[in-house]
């Protein structure tokens, strides 16, 4: 099995931190709050044991945003959040209510546009920086449960193996919430990404 090395990890969280800068400043102008995204935590693991590090973390019935990108490296990447948390977004980006907690259409239109930009953003950092190409298809919102979201990877994409967990910290008007990004990659395209990773690392130092 793969393991990220620690200069991997660092890369990979110094890299994702400029893409979720680049969101963050997104998020503000389209929401005029400041809206602040930080990556505290990034771990890799097999997809048969995504939904045991996810499962402890993330409360049954999610709102997810899947987005399917091809190029040099393949695969689907998520913005998965739980039930209260993209009421929560919701209620902090629109100032509407977000009692009782749950996901209506105000919310839905809030968390697929934030997934949108929060996903592009990976990719597009990706691509940018380690000069990976990559396109994408246009976002889609799932509201199912955790089980259900990892069971939509598995149907008819044969070769994904891994999946990289990137815990999202939301900050906005004193209030915060945690999200995750999960990208899934097939072996070929994880090691084109990694190695890519080590020559942007390379070339930092």
């Amino acid at each position: 099995m793969k393991q990220l090395t620690v200069l991997q990890k660092d890369a990979l969280v110094e890299l994702l931190n400029i893409a979720f800068g680049r969101a963050a400043a997104s998020l503000s102008k389209l929401t005029g709050h400041r809206v602040q995204l930080e990556v505290p935590q990034i771990t890799m693991c097999q997809i048969d044991e995504l939904s045991d590090y996810l499962r402890p973390v993330v409360t049954e019935g999610v709102a997810s945003v899947h987005q399917i990108f091809s190029g040099s490296v393949v695969g689907d990447a998520f913005m998965i959040l739980d039930g209260k948390s993209a009421a929560i977004l919701k209620e902090l980006l629109t100032n509407e209510p977000a009692m009782p907690l749950e996901i209506d259409a105000s919310a839905r239109e809030v968390v697929t546009e934030v997934g949108n930009i929060l996903l592009n953003a990976c990719l597009g950092t990706f691509g940018n920086i380690l000069k990976v190409q990559v396109s994408f298809s246009v976002p889609h919102l799932s509201l199912e449960s955790l089980e259900g979201v990892i069971g939509s990877v598995n149907v008819g994409r044969e070769g994904l193996r891994y999946a990289l967990i990137i815990h999202a910290a939301f900050r906005l008007r004193g209030s915060s919430l945690t999200g995750y990004v999960v990208i899934v990659l097939s072996v070929g395209s994880i090691d084109r990404l990694l190695r890519a990773v080590d020559q942007w690392e390379l070339e930092q130092h």
